[in-house]
């Protein structure tokens, strides 16, 4: 598959996510380069912002598996990967898959679980696979995962540790919509008259993995290679920054700004694509010091200053 075809379909796709998701299409464009780069991505938002109408559209579009799961405190490990369960019958005991085993998941409210549990999940989120009774299984591709925490609540949840944030290849909100788009929402509601929301199938699973393998053909040279190490080691440098992004955030900004081409039907990066998503990729990556508060930074704030303060290469 060459890169036009995948803008083509990602636009294909857009368009279809913009149908049921009003007025977020960049939200939406940074989830499709996500998928495009083969990655995971966590929102975070207050409830009722369409988290979950985001991850079921977008199984819906690509025709792709989906699964919910819900953490609560009480989830185990084996309600994620699935058990092996005694077949009276035959005498043998059968596998019995958990919902891990899917396409698309939404892992909704990721933080209300405890640590075991989270780390059943970050192992199929790394690796691909899930261990049950000490055998792997591969899961099938393509494989991303959708988590969601709310931010305004901190009783009875488990903080996410800094070495699963890092598997996420981006921190997403989605924030409220504007007057205009909230008022065409209820229309369409209006007329709809129901819940439901109508989605066109555009792709198939094996397209997606096409797809995903076609960004492996854009090309990056070396001063976008120096220019996006540049940014990464400038968030270990930064005066309000105490833990700086690891090169799995220079790894993350790549294949995101391979995917961000992509999706613009170029086979080479230029500047514009990493600082489009460097934010999204860095700020969950970074432990801003204590006293940054104070000051007024927050990551966000800091990704942007560094992006400020890093020479951009030029382009010819």
């Amino acid at each position: 598959m060459n890169l036009e075809n995948v803008s083509e379909i990602c636009r294909k796709i857009h368009v279809e996510l913009s149908k049921a998701i009003i007025g977020k299409d960049e939200v939406l464009r940074k989830i499709l380069l996500a998928v495009l780069a083969n990655s995971h991505v966590l929102i975070e938002d207050y409830p009722g912002l369409a988290k979950t109408m985001i991850a079921k559209s977008l199984a819906a579009t690509m025709g792709c598996k989906f699964s919910r799961v819900q953490f609560t405190p009480d989830l185990l490990p084996a309600d994620i990967t699935g058990t092996y369960v005694y077949n009276q019958k035959t005498g043998d005991f059968d596998l019995r898959r958990g919902p891990i085993f899917t396409n698309i998941l939404l892992a909704d409210e990721i933080n209300r679980s405890p640590p075991k549990t989270q780390a059943a999940l970050l192992e199929s989120m790394q690796e691909r696979q899930a261990t049950l009774d000490g055998k792997t299984h591969a899961l099938e591709a393509p494989f991303i995962v959708l988590a969601t925490q709310n931010p305004i609540e901190f009783e009875g949840v488990y903080q996410l540790p800094e070495a699963q944030l890092d598997r996420f290849i981006m921190k997403l909100g989605i924030g409220y919509p504007n007057e205009q788009d909230e008022v065409l929402i209820l229309r369409n509601r209006m007329e709809r008259k129901h819940d439901d929301f109508a989605i066109n199938t555009v792709v198939d699973a094996a397209t997606v993995t096409q797809m995903q393998s076609a960004i492996e053909n854009v090309h990056g040279d070396n001063d976008i290679l120096h220019y996006i190490t540049s940014v990464v080691r400038e968030t270990r440098k930064h005066a309000q920054v105490e833990v700086g992004a690891s090169p799995r955030g220079s790894l993350a900004l790549l294949k995101l700004a391979r995917a961000n081409a992509a999706f613009n039907s170029r086979d080479y990066i230029i500047p514009d694509d990493v600082k489009d998503i460097a934010v999204e990729a860095l700020a969950h990556r970074i432990i801003p010091k204590a006293s940054s508060w104070v000051r007024g930074f927050d990551s966000k704030l800091i990704i942007e200053e560094v992006l400020d303060r890093v020479p951009v290469p030029r382009v010819d």
